[in-house]
């Protein structure tokens, strides 16, 4: 696939009396990229770095920006400031068939009138590659993607959602891209499908070596996927790491509530100490960089338990549960105490019965929980 790229200046060598090899530079860079619609900034200045081979998601709800980012990413929009390299390479305003990437639609965007062979090779068959080598191109494709060679042949619109996945993942390959886009996928698909793919996709990635950029709402499946994941929120990527940074420590409140359910509670510091509104003290073993005397303090469900009479913890508070709500191998409680209400979610082999209206204890150690600004 021919490019119309323009170099960025490199910058000035270091005066030195030593010599030392310059750091790989990333395959994707971000640089103060933003889209204004009029008054509206759509994506708000976001720089960031992916590497070669890596699978980056990007993740946040409805209106945070990250679908404009991906059209920015895939050349369908381009920065009204900033810039987006390609292996050093500027790429604002090269269209999207000039770049060596491929996008995955969400609607898949496959012919309807062809085989899954014809869909397929339609690169190859673009670049006038011959017939006998396409098709052996494309059938290598369709083994790695998990599609019976039996359906070289077959409409593509004969097949389920999911092999409709499998041909838009092997069309999306045949371009030999160097970076992989994807619009949510996997968003349409029921959840046992969904699953399946989400390791299929992860173990795609693993054998090709590409690098794929990920757009979803869906963090569960940022989670499973990604090397890194980075949280958007009104245009603005307000936290990137990998999915075990995100998960515990997460940046602020809307990181770590973007994850669904978790005990938050605001507190304020006294003395060096922190309280909740009620005046109870809340030992905590992690802090974030908190501007001012008010702060959330996060628990995730897991990490609080039940405390028997043998048991403690750093943190306790009594309260009566209200009900109760199997997660297959697991239960999760709710369990009110004053005004507040708290989740607690443990294995279901570690819990005995306990009935609602029983009053219990709950506690959470310190290590386990951490403010977070908002």
């Amino acid at each position: 696939m021919s490019l119309a790229m323009t170099a960025l200046p490199d910058a000035p060598a270091a005066q030195s009396g030593h010599t030392r090899p310059a750091p790989a530079k990333p395959v994707l860079q971000l640089v103060g990229v933003k889209k204004i619609f009029g008054d509206f900034a759509a994506v708000d200045g976001i720089d960031v770095d992916i590497k070669e081979g890596e699978f980056v998601t990007i993740v946040g709800p409805s209106g945070s920006g990250k679908t404009t980012l991906l059209r920015m990413l895939a050349g369908m929009e381009a920065p009204t400031h900033g810039y987006i390299t390609l292996r050093g390479e500027l790429m604002n305003d090269v269209p999207a068939d000039k770049r060596p990437t491929c996008l995955v639609f969400q609607s898949l965007a496959l012919f309807p009138h062809k085989t899954v062979g014809e869909n397929i090779e339609f690169a190859l068959k673009v670049r006038k590659i011959a017939p006998a080598v396409r098709k052996e191109r494309a059938l290598e494709l369709m083994r790695m993607v998990r599609l019976p060679e039996s359906y070289y042949g077959k409409n593509v619109m004969r097949c389920s959602g999911g092999e409709k996945q499998r041909v838009a993942l092997a069309r999306a390959f045949a371009y030999d891209p160097d970076v992989l886009f994807f619009d949510e996928p996997l968003s349409a698909l029921d959840y046992k499908l969904k699953k399946a793919l989400e390791k299929e996709l992860k173990d795609l990635h693993r054998e090709s070596g590409k690098t794929f950029v990920y757009i979803t709402h869906s963090l569960e499946e940022a989670m499973v996927m990604s090397d890194r994941i980075g949280v958007m929120s009104r245009g603005k990527i307000v936290q990137i790491g990998t999915p075990e940074d995100i998960y515990t420590k997460p940046a602020n409140r809307f990181v770590a509530e973007f994850f669904g359910e978790v005990n938050s509670f605001a507190v304020t510091k006294r003395g060096g100490a922190w309280f909740t509104s009620e005046g109870l003290p809340v030992r905590v073993a992690h802090e974030q960089s908190i501007s001012g005397d008010e702060a959330t303090v996060i628990v995730m469900p897991e990490t609080m338990r039940i405390i028997d009479p043998q048991s403690r913890a750093d943190n306790v508070i009594k309260g009566k549960i209200y009900n109760e709500y199997s997660l297959g191998s697991r239960i999760q409680y709710q369990i009110h105490a004053g005004e507040r209400i708290y989740l607690v979610e443990a294995p279901r082999a570690a819990v005995g019965h306990i009935a609602a209206g029983e009053e219990v204890s709950i506690g959470w150690d310190a290590a386990d929980a951490i403010v977070v600004g908002d």
